[in-house]
């Protein structure tokens, strides 16, 4: 059980050693917490840990982190989504 939480503690550091400390929100130093029983499998712990990982959206944080978007690309690139995600509801397709 201890090995699997160093795996994990060792996993999210070094996601986070590239960034300065003092750069970043204090989100971040939340550290997920896996409820495993003692006769649960190893696997199935890993398991939760990535999807409770992949829900906490981190590595998208983290990269989009990386490079400034300017405010103005972002709401532009939201509207495209918006418009094709409409498109796709109602059925209209261009070709």
């Amino acid at each position: 059980m201890l090995l699997l939480f160093a795996f994990l503690y060792l996993e999210l550091s070094l996601l986070f050693l590239s960034l300065h400390p003092k750069n970043l929100p204090k989100e971040v130093y939340i550290m997920l917490i896996i409820d495993s029983k003692d006769c649960e499998n190893i696997d199935k712990a890993l398991k939760k840990y990535k999807k409770k990982f992949e829900k906490s959206k981190t590595l998208l944080q983290l990269r989009s982190r990386q490079a400034f978007i300017k405010p103005s690309i972002v709401r532009r690139t939201q509207v495209l989504k918006a418009v094709y995600k409409q498109q796709m509801a109602n059925g209209d397709f261009e070709s």
